[in-house]
């Protein structure tokens, strides 16, 4: 029995622990989530007046996903405080039901970034290109203007591949500052900046999900505990009673 007590307390304080870098990690997502969302070469791409912009709909749904994943993980590590502190068998199986859902929302995000993080860029890119487009084939003020607004936010000038054939568009929507300092062109430039973004991303997840693991593991093995220790006391009441 003294060895399942310190089996107990082992548990107890590693739930402990881990539900300090639970709240940390809720907290990390939830910064992620609004750098991510007020990231401003995010914002511009998504600004640009479309019929259904991809770049808006993605912005939306990172917004959505970060808050509620952030708010899971905070009431995941309340109640597993709670279920150490108080030996209640209810937080500690909510708290490991918790911990489950974000297991398996953050495979599924970490499987997305390594396999089809490539949408994401190919939709900037197709935002950026009809933009680009539209300059070439007309003279609308507004587009014009936002091609220029893309340029100064990323640092780039037009696309390397039409310099030549199309120059007078990088003269009129670059900066002269930037076109003679940038080496790449938009669409590379949307390129980096999205891989060192998804790469951040990837690694958070995957730290997610094996600090959820853990935690089902310690929540799991704790709410047996409880019950196993429940059923003990049911049991020598009953001895007590009959005796």
């Amino acid at each position: 029995m003294g060895q399942k007590c310190r089996w107990v307390q082992a548990t107890k304080c590693q739930l402990l622990v881990a539900s300090l870098f639970v709240t940390l990690l809720g907290l990390s997502i939830a910064i992620l989530t609004m750098i991510t969302y007020h990231e401003e070469r995010f914002i511009v791409i998504s600004k640009v007046s479309l019929e259904t912009n991809p770049i808006r709909t993605f912005r939306s749904l990172v917004l959505y996903a970060g808050i509620c994943l952030s708010s899971i993980l905070t009431v995941a590590a309340t109640l597993s405080v709670v279920a150490t502190w108080r030996d209640m068998k209810s937080a500690a199986a909510v708290g490991f039901l918790c911990f489950a859902v974000v297991f398996c929302a953050s495979v599924q995000a970490a499987y997305w970034t390594v396999t089809n993080s490539a949408e994401a860029e190919d939709a900037m890119m197709d935002v950026y290109d009809f933009v680009y487009e539209e300059v070439r084939s007309n003279s609308s003020n507004n587009r014009r203007q936002e091609l220029l607004t893309i340029h100064e936010t990323f640092l780039c000038c037009g696309k390397k591949l039409l310099f030549e054939e199309t120059s007078h568009i990088e003269n009129e929507t670059c900066q002269s500052e930037t076109a003679g300092t940038t080496k790449e062109d938009c669409l590379q430039e949307i390129h980096i900046f999205l891989k060192k973004h998804m790469r951040f991303v990837s690694v958070l997840m995957i730290i997610t999900t094996i600090i959820m693991v853990y935690g089902m593991i310690l929540t799991s093995f704790l709410c047996f505990s409880i019950h196993l220790n429940n059923s003990l006391d049911r049991k020598d009441k009953y001895v007590l009673a009959g005796q």
